[in-house]
């Protein structure tokens, strides 16, 4: 096995991997050093391995067995059913991506340049253009406190603070709230990027029960009992990957364990504007709660800026953190946001994505209706509960070599008592057609059997 990578892009080093296999050098049946050995050989971080190996698995070169390690893939290319293409070396590549979820509507760019031209003027460029603090400008602060608000809950604009995207206020608050080593309660399904952020900000993540509703307040007690915790990052809202959502009911019960236990709260609303519910935990718990959200998933993912709710009295906390790690928001995007925001534009995107989402459900729901599947009517995307004998690594790597990426349930787990079997389908970035057909495909796979 090659040696001797220096820093380099994990994909770059899965592409090597790969070519070892293409080759024969690396055989079927052969099994890859366990990840901190391979992270030792090659001179890389830890994380960097698990993000090679976990490429490898999807796109269906390797499979992992828990306890056993991670083995070079025997199986062949189905003919005949697969959405791959072929590439000049005869082997295949993922043409339809169901692990990206960038919802894009018709007619999002021409909306977005009606709002964009009047900042492009020369005198109006060279102010927004310009350095912003981490409390933005008065006019967003007004702006985005107006976006957020719905019944029961306004935030002041005093309480907003800006960062780059909804990762970076993540991990700006989350900075501002947890010493290394301090234990971060989330649930035990959660979003992939926080375990991302609180491991490089040495914060062990301590896995949460859940039910239909989410997060149980129960289990927030046994936890911080048993040792405790510093803070909570919770989705409850369309949770991401189960879109499970919490009553009314739910979140006061929630909050009034955070206020027993003295327990902040990450409160991610990034996907919430899509469901028209009740308030948010922070209406309950506006002394606890930190609220995050952001433009990416209303607007554009590459016109990005994250929103943070805070206790006014941890204001200068949070924008402290925020400064010290480099995450706050670019001015031009800031100023860009603020415009469609108050013009109309993004009230219009988020009425035309959550029409959006409703039809691409409605093919999930007539496609997979044999199966377990747990979605909620307007989210964009969906937790598919596989069928046995499937198990996610094997059912990842035979969607690959059809081409479609899927996201493996591990990949949301929290501790590796936790392996769901199960995957989690994007249903934002590929055309409703393609989708259709992607999900077809996925369909008889599952009903073949591995």
């Amino acid at each position: 096995m090659w040696k001797g990578v220096g820093v380099e892009d994990y994909r770059r080093i899965a592409d090597r991997l790969a070519e070892e296999i293409y080759s024969g050098r690396l055989k079927a049946g052969e099994r890859l050093p366990p990840q901190r050995v391979f992270a030792r050989r090659q001179h890389i971080a830890g994380s960097t391995a698990g993000r090679v190996y976990a490429e490898l698995v999807r796109r269906g070169l390797v499979v992992g067995e828990v306890g056993r390690g991670t083995f070079v893939r025997a199986a062949p290319v189905p003919s005949g059913r697969a959405l791959a293409e072929a590439t000049h070396d005869g082997s295949s590549h993922v043409t339809v991506n169901l692990e990206l979820n960038y919802p894009s509507v018709a007619g999002q760019s021409e909306l977005l340049a009606v709002g964009l031209a009047p900042l492009l003027r020369p005198d109006v460029l060279g102010e927004a253009t310009r350095t912003v603090p981490a409390t933005g400008t008065a006019a967003a602060r007004e702006a985005v406190a107006g976006l957020l608000a719905g019944p029961g809950w306004r935030p002041r604009p005093e309480q907003l603070l800006f960062a780059g995207n909804a990762r970076q206020a993540i991990a700006g608050v989350l900075a501002s709230l947890v010493r290394p080593g301090g234990r971060v309660g989330v649930e035990a399904l959660t979003y992939p990027l926080v375990k991302e952020i609180a491991a490089r900000l040495g914060c062990p993540l301590v896995p949460l029960a859940t039910d239909e509703e989410g997060l149980r307040p129960d289990a927030v007690v046994a936890a911080h009992r048993a040792a405790p915790l510093s803070a909570l990052y919770v989705q409850p809202t369309l949770h991401n990957p189960t879109s499970a959502t919490a009553t009314d009911a739910r979140k006061r019960e929630l909050a009034a364990v955070v206020r027993d236990l003295d327990l902040p709260v990450v409160e991610d609303r990034v996907w919430s504007f899509l469901h028209e519910e009740g308030v948010p935990l922070a209406a309950h718990a506006p002394e606890r709660v930190h609220v995050v959200d952001g433009l990416s998933k209303r607007v554009a993912p590459g016109l990005t800026a994250g929103f943070l709710v805070v206790p006014e009295e941890r204001v200068g906390a949070v924008a402290g953190a925020l400064r010290s790690g480099g995450w706050t928001a670019g001015r031009f995007a800031l100023e860009a946001g603020t415009r469609w925001i108050v013009d109309g534009t993004v009230e219009r995107l988020v009425a035309r994505k959550r029409a959006d989402a409703a039809r691409r459900q409605h093919v999930v729901a007539e496609l997979l209706a044999a199966f377990t599947v747990r979605a909620d009517p307007y989210a964009y995307y969906a937790w598919w509960e596989l069928p046995a004998p499937w198990r996610a690594d094997t059912f990842t790597a035979a969607a690959a070599e059809r081409g479609i990426a899927v996201t493996p349930g591990p990949a949301f787990a929290v501790g590796p008592q936790v392996a769901p079997d199960a995957v989690r389908l994007g249903l934002a970035s590929v055309p409703v057609p393609v989708l259709g057909q992607a999900l077809r495909v996925l369909r008889d796979v599952a009903r073949d059997g591995p």
